[in-house]
């Protein structure tokens, strides 16, 4: 039976498309311009290791097949296990706020996607939504902690998180999705109306990284002047990747439909909690009402006032604040699925 879901959620969601851009975060161990970007690359190594340590988080890299991933592992292996998956263009790091509240409770995995952060992939790797879906799914596997899933997804990530929701119903636990892509009829902002305007969100020269920030967050979070500029050398080098990125979600968008993506969703059995920035200027808030309506389980979605599309970045307390509850209403539910099981004797 899961092999007939496997195989009828793989055809669904090929027709996925993520309409949406994350504020990168800052990865580690990248020589940035060579010899005299030295100190600003041990600057954001040094800012990283930090902010991974006082969120309970150590760094990992596991190879399996063509992906060498990185990524954070935090919380006793012992207790429910966390997937959180981050958005496009971002990296594990956009996490390490929200992240800070759920390891004292929970077993957290947060890795960097195929492409993005410090996960190594060949240059002709297939990126799309469907792929990652499926190299997630073997590193859980390896992991071990593949069945009876909590995950999250932010942006970009909630694509994800409801394709392997869709295609792996019997091993997911719950689902969040936090200003969560996709083709929406009642997206009606220059980014969901036309997957090509994404592109001016790209940190492609000097200054642009303040004005990127203001578009993605109501209230961008204070970042002292050397880490900012080294973010955005950082960002800058990642130009030319980012547009490649966005270039794919244009091609998807001009083939699929909204009706794709609801059939796809429509097919999630996990009990999911929808939290989005009312200030959203990416996806629209208005999204919220036909996303919630497409989803079997859902709860009552949680909107924050005075937040945009990184309420993970903006309202990492918040987040933290709705989300405990849920995990620990949802632990104990049984999967809907199992009732409808057959004994074989």
């Amino acid at each position: 039976m899961k092999k007939i879901i496997r195989l009828r959620s793989k055809m669904i969601c090929s027709t996925l498309v993520a309409l949406s851009m994350a504020l990168p975060g800052l990865t580690h161990g990248q020589n940035l311009f060579g010899q005299k970007s030295e100190k600003s690359a041990q600057v954001l190594q040094q800012h990283l290791l930090q902010e991974r340590s006082l969120a309970g988080l150590k760094s990992k890299t596991l190879k399996i097949g063509e992906v060498t991933w990185s990524y954070s592992e935090g919380g006793s292996k012992n207790k429910p296990s966390i997937l959180l998956i981050h958005g496009l263009a971002g990296t594990r790091d956009n996490w390490n706020r929200v992240a800070q509240f759920l390891t004292p409770y929970y077993h957290v995995i947060i890795p960097d996607l195929p492409s993005n952060g410090d996960t190594k992939v060949p240059d002709d790797f297939d990126v799309s939504v469907p792929n990652v879906t499926s190299q997630l799914r073997l590193l859980l596997e390896t992991l071990n902690v593949d069945e009876n899933l909590h995950i999250a997804g932010h942006s970009l990530g909630g694509s994800i998180a409801t394709v392997y929701a869709s295609q792996y119903p019997f091993d997911t636990q719950s689902l969040f999705l936090i200003n969560s892509a996709g083709l929406y009829k009642m997206g009606n902002t220059p980014y969901t109306k036309d997957p090509q305007a994404l592109k001016d969100l790209i940190v492609s020269k000097p200054g642009d990284l303040q004005d990127v920030s203001k578009e993605l967050m109501q209230n961008p979070p204070v970042i002292p002047y050397q880490l900012r500029h080294a973010q955005e050398k950082l960002l800058i080098s990642r130009a030319e990747q980012t547009s490649k990125s966005i270039d794919q979600v244009v091609m998807l968008n001009r083939i699929y439909t909204p009706e794709t993506f609801a059939r796809l969703t429509r097919t999630v059995e996990a009990p999911t909690l929808i939290l989005w920035g009312r200030q959203d200027r990416i996806i629209n808030v208005e999204v919220v009402k036909e996303l919630h309506a497409l989803l079997k389980r859902a709860e009552k979605p949680v909107i924050l006032n005075n937040v945009g599309h990184m309420p993970i970045l903006e309202a990492e307390k918040q987040v933290a604040q709705h989300y405990l509850p849920f995990l620990a209403k949802t632990q104990t539910l049984k999967n809907p699925l199992a009732d409808k099981l057959i004994p074989l004797y």
